[in-house]
């Protein structure tokens, strides 16, 4: 049973880390800010709407970061 889970929870790893391959520049800050604003939000508040808060502002924060560099559009 163990092995299992070890190797279901390996197959999560990998399919998630493939599934950024294909995101545009904005998508990756999005989900960046995403991440470090929900842990801030976790260490700041500790509770479920802190964090949920800090994600959605971290999201929103990073989706915006570069948006108007003329070199990284496509």
């Amino acid at each position: 049973m163990q092995m299992i889970s070890r190797f279901l929870m390996m197959f999560a790893l990998v399919g998630s880390l493939a599934a950024c391959g294909s995101m545009d520049r904005q998508q990756r800050n999005m989900v960046a800010g995403a991440v470090i604003g929900g842990a801030a939000g976790h260490l700041i508040g500790g509770d479920t709407g802190a964090t949920l808060g800090g994600a959605a502002l971290g999201g929103v924060i990073g989706s915006q970061m570069n948006k108007n560099d003329q070199r990284y559009y496509r």
